[in-house]
């Protein structure tokens, strides 16, 4: 027993990030459900729980992770990338629940083509996020590691789109929104989904930094 201790061992960290990526797109998905059905509060309240879900798993994966990272003799690459990417993959899941939490809290009375325009890029940010996130144990392959590169390259571009978007909403919201306490509520909820493509573009940026050093 103490011999089998003493043996290194391998974490299977890239299947831990493929199964946070997943979790990430479940939450994106299940908000722009919510967004799409905001009307309905019964479906309100399902996808709402259904983005906790997603969360909560996805915080337990980060959790595995982060104790991998101090019990495993070899990692397959640098322990801060580990660190580093998994914690920015978790800041996603995070925000994407703290934007339903929003929007529970604030009580916003509907839903306007600005945050559905939002929602909809901040769902494609994060789909490409899992694309990347699954090509990572096979960049040692020329082909792949470019494959990866060019899908956070999509994210960089998409992070863009919610940029403008974001600010086309904003100058709109104060132009023509005449209630103070609603333009309180939508700036607040507008800022959020334009920080999920943020973190989207970060995670990016990590694992460029992970195909570059590691290919």
């Amino acid at each position: 027993m103490l011999f089998g201790k003493l043996l290194p061992k391998e974490g299977n960290f890239f299947e831990l990030f493929n199964q946070h990526a997943d979790r990430i797109v479940e939450a994106a998905r299940a908000f722009s459900q919510l967004v799409a059905h905001y009307n309905d509060p019964h479906l309100r309240e399902k996808f709402n729980q259904d983005v906790d879900n997603a969360e909560r798993s996805a915080d337990r994966v980060t959790q595995e992770v982060n104790r991998l990272i101090h019990t495993t003799f070899i990692t397959p690459i640098d322990r801060e990338q580990i660190h580093a990417l998994i914690n920015l993959m978790d800041d996603v899941a995070d925000l994407i629940q703290d934007s339903a939490e929003t929007m529970a809290l604030y009580d916003v009375r509907h839903m306007t083509e600005e945050i559905s325009r939002l929602t909809d890029l901040s769902l494609k940010c994060c789909e490409r996020v899992r694309d990347a996130v699954k090509l990572l144990d096979k960049i040692a392959d020329q082909a792949t590691a470019e494959a990866a590169l060019k899908t956070c390259e999509e994210i960089d571009k998409l992070e863009s789109d919610a940029d403008r978007v974001m600010r086309s909403a904003m100058s709109k919201l104060f132009r023509e929104e005449p209630d103070v306490r609603e333009v309180i509520k939508l700036k607040a909820i507008y800022e959020l989904l334009e920080t999920i493509t943020d973190k989207c573009e970060d995670v990016a940026n990590q694992i460029e930094g992970i195909v570059l050093e590691n290919s």
